[in-house]
């Protein structure tokens, strides 16, 4: 088995329906730490007042 092919949140196989995960639940471990931000895309410092706007306008978009 190569490297590729293991979970990155556990190290087990990955399976199939989950990849690159072997389940729902190291998935949605992966997708928890995207949303609590302790992953992060390298870039400049994002300037708050202009991200809560465009955030925003986003939210509302959807709800129409």
């Amino acid at each position: 088995m190569n490297k590729s092919s293991l979970c990155p949140i556990c190290g087990r196989a990955a399976e199939r329906g989950f990849t690159p995960f072997c389940s729902k639940r190291c998935a949605d471990v992966d997708l928890g730490r995207w949303f609590s931000g302790d992953y992060r895309v390298p870039g400049p410092p994002a300037d708050d007042d202009e991200s809560d706007s465009s955030v925003a306008g986003l939210l509302e978009e959807k709800m129409e």
